[in-house]
């Protein structure tokens, strides 16, 4: 059977696991019950920043709950020198790679304008333009082939991001040039507000043959599936077999952004059908199945989520606000005229509001 005719899974809905002819999974069960930590860990943080935005602590948050297995197991998969090049809803791809989520609500608050060293963490900024991304990631990609090296890019991006047209320029070069880069597809069936329908005519998955690379579909609520499916192709671009497409079927459980309002553009029976799905769930059930699962298990990696929000909370408000030059500071290496203009009346308009000298 060839390993793109269908939607791969492994692990059943009750959490049995299941044979595949290709994909397997090689973890033993530290590194199983870690996944399962990371999954808890990430949604946890996740519902943190909600409310520190609905508090007024953050300007904004794209929330990844629903998604976590997706960007966990595929992150996993990848080598900490092998480099990601994120949309801006990875923060479980940032937490698998040792980001602070304080650095990345840095971002959101207005504190930062990048958030994190990107060197360190083989971790590109959030990109906040849809698609632009993966042209960057094919770029690096093909760098780390000319220098000799057996790195790997990976690029995030979401359903939406497919129709631009700088996603297709990324696929037809990366095929083209071989590149060692795998493009990393989420799913989540919503745009904004524009449902996958009007996204494609075809599935996204079967893309990459057009281009002249495999495609995979995954289940993106597994996290097994995941890694199991994003291993393979990080070893075949490694070993200089080109880039792969992998189109991970999930669901944004929550808004696109707290900006936003689902309730306006999808039904509360299609939101509850997708909890059913839920990747924690589901994999707590697997973990159960192996024996790896008990209650001091499970309230131990529960201390660590509240131990980790509750960290991230106090930092989160109390990070200094940066000083408005930043705002021209790592833009330009002399600005133009233009803008120092803007930036004095800027600075004036603030100065009405200093305090006065005791």
């Amino acid at each position: 059977m060839d390993a793109t005719d269908e939607q791969v899974t492994l692990l059943a809905a009750d959490g049995n696991l299941l044979a595949h002819p290709v994909y397997k999974v090689d973890l033993d069960d530290d590194a199983l019950r870690r996944l399962y930590e990371q999954l808890v860990v990430v949604r946890r943080i996740d519902n943190e920043a909600t409310n520190l935005q609905r508090q007024g602590q953050l300007g904004i948050w794209a929330p990844c709950i629903g998604q976590e297995a997706a960007q966990i197991g595929s992150a996993t998969a990848l080598r900490p020198d092998d480099f990601i090049f994120p949309s801006y809803r990875e923060l479980g791809v940032a937490w698998v790679r040792g980001v602070d989520p304080v650095d990345i609500m840095r971002l959101f608050r207005g504190a930062s304008l990048s958030g994190w060293d990107v060197n360190e963490h083989s971790f590109a900024c959030y990109s906040i333009p849809i698609g632009t991304q993966p042209l960057h990631a094919v770029g690096w990609a093909i760098g780390a082939k000319w220098d000799g090296c057996d790195q790997v890019a990976a690029a995030y991006f979401g359903d939406g991001a497919t129709s631009e047209g700088d996603v297709s320029e990324a696929f037809n070069f990366a095929a083209v040039q071989a590149a060692p880069v795998v493009f990393f597809c989420q799913n989540n069936q919503w745009a904004i507000s524009v449902p996958l329908s009007r996204q494609t005519a075809a599935p996204i998955w079967r893309r990459g043959a057009a281009f002249g690379m495999p495609g995979v579909q995954v289940d993106g609520n597994d996290v097994l599936a995941v890694y199991a499916v994003m291993r393979d192709a990080v070893t075949r671009a490694r070993d200089g077999g080109g880039p792969t497409l992998i189109e991970a079927v999930t669901y944004r459980i929550g808004a696109h952004t707290t900006s936003d309002d689902p309730t306006r553009y999808r039904t509360s029976d299609e939101l509850e059908a997708a909890k059913e799905r839920d990747p924690i769930t589901r994999y707590q059930r697997f973990l159960e199945h192996a024996g790896l699962w008990s209650e001091d298990f499970e309230a131990e990696v529960a201390a660590t989520a509240d131990r980790i929000a509750a960290r991230v909370r106090e930092t989160v408000e109390h990070l200094e606000v940066p000083p408005l030059e930043d705002m021209m500071r790592y833009v330009y290496d002399q600005p133009p005229a233009t803008l120092v203009r803007q930036f004095e009346r800027v600075r004036a308009f603030e100065a009405q509001f200093e305090p006065e000298p005791r």
